[in-house]
């Protein structure tokens, strides 16, 4: 009874095995078919009959539909706009790409290639596909060197000036937007001249130049800090705009550890931020009156701080503590407020978007506002701050309800280095420190400091 037990269970099992290399046999036939009916067939048109999406920018995914474009990836060559696009799929019936950089005429081409890159045939879509432009990461200035031995500082034009260690602070010259200037601690305050395309060296004579600011007077004398370490020192001076930027004059308070300065701009004060002392004072210009305005929470903390362009607040970047507060301007008594916190967690470090003390930053450091035309039909604040989130590699955005996102950087890893293209999926830097924005050229240029370059975002050109 056993026997035959087993003898049918084997049986089965046979039939079971003879089906699956049947069923196996068959689906192989129909491959091999369907492959045979996809090659390419030279006595056939290649016909483009659609495309989805009908505008984008690059980096974005295009499905191309169409006849008789073939199976083999090596033989279809796909131009947008007379632009390569990188190929990523094809079957007979559509081709699957990537939208190539500059791409503005959005002509779509497809060329069927023989095995020595000869062309076979060509299609031509009677629809253009419509190119946005995208705002990009680039390099703008300096040279990226891999090995770090092999760095090289100088003045030069804007092919041959080097790179560019420590960059600190960037900042426009309120007078002369072709002229861009950065400190850069302890390295060398550089010139950057848009006019004669050439990089410079700005002396100063400080062993280490923290902040470049501006008075709002006629001349609008230009205000450099000196971050030193002594009790008995002066900590601002004003360089005068008549000497070419080439005579100082100190500003007769002692100041230890200066590492924020902001002007008002319609009263013309100075604020400035002393690092030991963990506090906040004004310079008055007119009456030479210097006092407290406010302590700062923490003592031995280096704090940066910017100005909104109408007055009415500033934000004061807490490096050290990773968050950000704002302190409200009193029209009456010509002074700030006591700040409060608008984002992050004082002493937690970390990345996270969110709302107010939801976010996460990581030694934040340079910001600057810039205006958003869709704030206009609110009428209320007009301005996002952009800001360099250092330690996580990224340009963050905060805007006036206290929403921090990521503007630029970090990628889908959080990681830092070194690339150029795509604000998120492609770009990286590495500790960026300082940030201005061009109004004239509408674009962002970045002090990438641990790349020792200078980036710039814009829309491509």
């Amino acid at each position: 009874m056993k026997t035959k037990k087993n003898v049918k269970t084997m049986h089965w099992q046979i039939q079971w095995i003879l089906l699956g290399l049947i069923a196996l046999s068959l689906t192989r036939c129909k491959q091999e078919k369907l492959q045979q009916e996809d090659v390419y067939d030279p006595s056939k048109e290649v016909l483009i009959n659609d495309f989805y999406p009908k505008q984008g920018g690059v980096g974005n995914n295009l499905v191309i539909y169409g006849y008789n474009f073939g199976n083999d990836i090596s033989k279809i060559k796909v131009t947008i706009g007379g632009k390569v696009a990188k190929v990523i799929g094809v079957n007979n019936n559509s081709i699957y790409c990537v939208i190539p950089e500059e791409a503005y005429d959005g002509d779509i081409k497809i060329t069927i290639l023989d095995g020595n890159n000869q062309q076979l045939a060509q299609a031509i879509s009677k629809e253009a596909f419509s190119y946005t432009r995208k705002l990009l990461v680039s390099t703008f200035l300096g040279k990226y060197y891999q090995v770090a031995s092999n760095f090289e500082e100088k003045e030069g034009p804007f092919n041959d000036c080097g790179a560019f260690k420590g960059i600190t602070w960037l900042t426009l010259d309120p007078k002369n937007p072709n002229r861009l200037y950065f400190s850069a601690d302890v390295n060398s305050c550089r010139l950057v001249d848009f006019e004669k395309k050439y990089v410079s060296y700005f002396r100063t004579d400080l062993d280490r130049v923290s902040i470049i600011n501006w008075r709002i007077d006629g001349n609008q004398d230009m205000i450099v800090s000196h971050n030193h370490s002594s009790d008995t020192k002066y900590g601002n001076y004003i360089f005068s705009r008549e000497s070419s930027f080439l005579q100082k004059k100190a500003i007769e308070v002692y100041a230890r550890g200066v590492n924020g300065t902001m002007i008002h701009p319609q009263n013309g004060e100075l604020y400035y931020s002393r690092f030991r002392a963990g506090d906040i004072r004004r310079y008055d210009f007119n009456t030479k009156e210097d006092k407290l305005v406010f302590s700062n929470p923490y003592s031995a903390v280096a704090v940066y701080m910017v100005m909104h362009p109408s007055g009415d607040y500033a934000y004061l970047v807490e490096y050290d503590k990773h968050f950000i507060m704002r302190t409200d301007y009193d029209r009456t008594t010509r002074t700030f407020k006591t700040p409060y916190t608008i984002c992050g967690a004082a002493g937690t470090a970390g990345y996270a978007d969110g709302i107010g003390t939801n976010a996460r930053l990581n030694n934040p450091v340079q910001g600057v506002f810039v205006k958003n035309p869709d704030y206009e039909a609110t009428g209320g604040d007009q301005y996002d701050f952009y800001f360099c989130d250092k330690a996580n590699h990224a340009v963050r955005t905060l805007t006036p309800q206290g929403r921090v996102s990521t503007f630029a950087g970090r990628g889908n890893n959080g990681t830092s280095g070194y690339a150029d293209g795509d604000l998120r999926t492609e770009a990286r830097f590495n500790n960026p420190q300082a940030i201005t924005y061009d109004e004239n050229r509408k674009c962002f240029y970045i002090g990438d400091t641990g790349n020792w370059l200078i980036r710039k975002i814009a829309k491509e050109e």
